[in-house]
């Protein structure tokens, strides 16, 4: 008998992750790639509500709030990938987690080694955008102030850890699932 979603935690705070994850998408991530005629004003006023307060230099760069948005495509490429890859596989890994099925794990070892791939150096850049001081601001540069490099970190960590977690924990999974079937051939074998 299969165990509830409940009863299994690590999956269970995956399940959450992709849960919250999709409003995320939707409503702030992608509008960077979104026609700017298409979004209603009060869903476009999210991530620049977001930008203000935490002077994200990823997602404020990608919406032309600071400077060239095409300085930013590389980061438009990573938005592009959970359009069409990632916001898929948050539903199909919702569906099979609340099943309990195993048939998912390949599908959320690759999500997970691709997300932590591309969070990866949106970390560095966090981490790298100069603290605002009086020579940032003459120069005009994007800066953070040291609440807002907490908040964002606050932001992007989870976002880092959670798919590494993922990544190991699926190649364990699918690992035990490899042997368990060398085993039963094994078994067949020795008959």
């Amino acid at each position: 008998m299969v165990k509830t979603i409940t009863q299994r935690p690590l999956d269970f705070v995956y399940f959450c992750f992709f849960l919250m994850h999709v409003p995320a998408t939707l409503l702030v991530d992608l509008q960077a790639l979104y026609p700017v005629s298409m979004t209603p004003k009060f869903i476009a006023a999210l991530p620049e509500f977001y930008v203000k307060m935490s002077q994200d230099p990823l997602v404020g760069g990608a919406m032309g709030y600071f400077g060239r948005p095409e300085n930013y495509v590389w980061f438009k490429s990573f938005l592009s990938l959970e359009l069409v890859f990632q916001l898929p596989v948050f539903v199909l890994a919702m569906r099979g987690l609340l099943n309990g099925s195993k048939k998912i794990y390949l599908l959320m070892l690759i999500y997970a080694a691709s997300t932590t791939t591309t969070t990866l150096p949106c970390l560095a850049v966090v981490l790298a955008t100069p603290l605002t001081s009086p020579e940032t601001l003459a120069a005009k540069m994007i800066s953070v102030t040291y609440e807002q490099r907490l908040l964002l970190l606050s932001s992007y960590v989870p976002f880092f850890l959670i798919p590494l977690t993922m990544t190991v924990d699926m190649a364990f999974r699918i690992l035990r699932l490899i042997q368990k079937g060398i085993d039963a051939e094994h078994t067949v074998k020795t008959r």
